[in-house]
């Protein structure tokens, strides 16, 4: 059985007391990582860029669209500027990854390792995509990509775009006409698209912010 804090989950044959941290760490990322890959993966070769399907109602919606950039589709400096973020991508994984070992080492709560596990899981998740996808596949524009093309990929090493999909428009309006924000245009609640790596990272810091204060201003 699953034990956690006396609560059994019969459907699990192990105790996660039981399971070294250093497992538990191993099993979230790995985790993450390969759901992320396997659905960036799946939409990138099924679909073209636009494509989507409603999962529930108009509000929940597969939509595949790219970020070329950081969040929100934001860019900078063009494919310099791609290279800086990359790299800076790069470093800060690698910090989160010595830090990840640091809980391991320390009497800290299974919880907050989870949850930074998450956030590394979720960073390194989104890197693949811009070391990669740009080598590995074509692009997806009017066209369904191909897994390593003949002519070769659409962008180099450290130039690949993140694979995005899942939308959430809530709530869709208009602004009233005497909005002094974008009047009498439409307005939608929640508008970005993102992928499973942005969920990992969203849930692991908002667990940390909400159950792990204490443990997070300490080790600040």
């Amino acid at each position: 059985m699953l034990y956690l804090r006396g609560t059994k989950f019969p459907f699990f044959n192990f105790n996660i007391t039981s399971m070294s941290k250093g497992k538990i760490s191993v099993l979230v990322i790995l985790g993450v990582l390969l759901f992320d890959q396997i659905v960036k993966i799946y939409i990138k070769t099924h679909w073209m860029i636009g494509q989507e399907q409603k999962v529930f109602g108009d509000w929940f919606i597969l939509h595949f669209v790219e970020n070329p950039g950081m969040a929100f589709g934001l860019e900078f400096a063009g494919k310099a500027g791609k290279y800086i973020l990359s790299i800076f991508r790069i470093a800060a994984v690698s910090l989160i990854a010595f830090y990840i070992l640091r809980v391991i080492r320390k009497n800290l709560p299974v919880g907050y390792l989870i949850s930074v596990c998450l956030v590394f899981a979720g960073a390194t998740g989104n890197i693949i995509d811009s070391l990669f996808y740009g080598l590995v596949f074509d692009h997806s524009y009017y066209q369904v990509a191909q897994f390593l093309p003949d002519a070769g990929g659409y962008a180099g090493f450290l130039q690949g775009k993140v694979v995005d999909m899942l939308y959430f428009p809530i709530i869709k309006g208009h602004w009233p006409s005497w909005s002094p924000i974008n009047p009498s245009e439409q307005f939608i609640f929640f508008s970005p698209v993102f992928n499973i790596a942005d969920s990992a990272i969203t849930i692991g810091m908002g667990i940390i912010l909400i159950f792990h204060r204490k443990v997070l201003q300490k080790e600040l």
